[in-house]
């Protein structure tokens, strides 16, 4: 197809040709003779049987006139065309040539250029030969010892390195000059090493276009690296990122993957938990979890306090160490409030369940004291007003016995008080899993 282009293309013209005729070409003037030695019909003669023995001209005519030539027919080809108008211009006598003569534009179907061109590719592709088996053999050759060091850093010299996509990177890094050692060498070979040089400049500039187009891609990857090499969460963890809680279930290096409380999966780009502030609950074995509880005034304030803190000192999950405090936290509108303070064992209790259970436990052991615990002030109007009612009863203190809840009570309530995270990330996990290029954490 290309010979055929571009013999089309070359042969445009010609066709143009047919069209429009040629404005009339002459040749070189001679000197003049005064006495011309050979007659116009012998030169005639003489022209047009040449023209005719060569067979590149279809109806060849020659007139001569006075030492003029002036030449008419077809020519295969313009070389063919001019040969002729050189032809009349070195005959004897001849004191000038007037060309007319026209190409003939001709199809040519001759398979011989692409022939040609083939035997060509043929016999480099033969000089090539060698430098191929040398490619052949070097460059796997390289790849392969590559891989092998690779290796062997990841296992005996990054072995301090606790991500495993990390060591992979950096040994990956630390081994690749040695394939590109061997690409340096059937470079040289081949004789193309200034074109490697340029290959490599403009792999650059690529690269800096590429990166400025993908640059959010490119972000999240290195934010991978450096969340990989800092490591402020492992697998597991439930943590707080950019508002949005959950536990953490993977990390590849696109995205960080979070299995909420709910059993939803929430991915973050990593550049964004690279630059947000990061809490994480289950980094330490032990939180701190606080609740508030108010009493009326009327109370004792010390009572009360004592009370919530007997409620706290014998709850399984409430560690004693270091002890429960319960402060007075403000005064209300209509009560006292008061805000107890305790630490549980984060990784086996769910914070939720205690909390629930610990106030539950308040309310029961506030009240059975007879420490009211009124709800917001209100204003109530009495038109007629309220009877006053003395009881002539001696008072008593109230008996304040706290005791603890039965696992029977407790499972009715908050049916158990140990974290279920885990099971949640468990049942989260049983469908597709949205991110499946591998999992950085692991």
């Amino acid at each position: 197809m290309f010979p055929i282009l571009v013999s089309f293309f070359f042969m445009a013209p010609a066709w143009a040709q047919e069209s429009v005729s040629p404005a009339e070409e002459t040749g070189p003037v001679r000197d003049v003779a005064v006495a011309p030695e050979a007659r116009d019909e012998e030169i005639d003669a003489r022209i047009t049987q040449i023209l005719n023995a060569t067979g590149w001209f279809v109806d060849p005519r020659v007139r001569v006139d006075d030492g003029i030539v002036f030449l008419d027919g077809l020519a295969d080809s313009e070389d063919h065309r001019v040969w002729a108008r050189d032809l009349a211009a070195k005959t004897q006598d001849v004191v000038a040539v007037v060309n007319r003569i026209q190409v003939e534009a001709r199809a040519d179907w001759s398979f011989a250029p692409a022939f040609g061109a083939i035997r060509t590719v043929i016999q480099r592709s033969l000089a090539a030969l060698p430098l191929v088996v040398l490619t052949i053999v070097v460059l796997p050759l390289a790849w392969w010892i590559s891989s092998i060091a690779a290796r062997g850093l990841r296992r005996w010299f990054l072995g301090g390195l606790e991500s495993q996509f990390l060591r992979t990177v950096v040994a990956r890094a630390l081994a690749l000059p040695i394939f590109l050692l061997g690409l340096y060498v059937v470079m040289q070979a081949a004789g193309l090493t200034q074109i490697a040089f340029s290959l490599i400049g403009g792999a650059g500039i690529i690269g800096i276009i590429v990166g400025f187009a993908f640059r959010d891609i490119a972000e999240n990857f290195l934010a991978s690296l450096l969340l990989s090499l800092r490591q402020p969460f492992r697998a597991g963890d439930l943590i707080d990122v950019d508002g949005r809680l959950g536990s953490v279930h993977s990390m590849n290096t696109r995205s960080t993957v979070l299995i909420s409380p709910e059993g939803n999966h929430i991915q973050i780009p990593n550049a964004t938990v690279f630059k947000s502030v990061i809490t994480n609950f289950t980094a330490a074995p032990e939180g701190r979890d606080s609740v508030t509880v108010g009493i009326g005034y009327d109370a004792a304030v010390t009572e009360a306090q004592e009370i919530v803190a007997r409620v706290l000192s014998q709850h399984e999950a409430v560690l004693n160490e270091p002890p429960p405090m319960v402060l007075v936290e403000a005064l209300g509108a209509s009560t006292v409030n008061l805000r107890a303070y305790y630490w549980i064992n984060v990784r086996d209790f769910s914070m939720l369940k205690v909390k629930s259970s610990v106030l539950r436990l308040m309310k029961k052991a506030l009240m059975d004291a007879g420490i009211s615990m009124p709800d917001d002030a209100r204003e109530i109007i009495f038109p007629e007003g309220v009877p006053v009612l003395q009881d002539q009863s001696i008072p008593h203190e109230p008996t304040v016995t706290v005791v603890r809840e039965t696992p029977e009570e407790r499972t009715a309530a908050e049916a158990s008080l140990e974290n279920d995270q885990n099971e949640v990330v468990e049942r989260a996990t049983r469908g597709d899993n949205p991110e499946q290029d591998g999992d950085l954490l692991r």
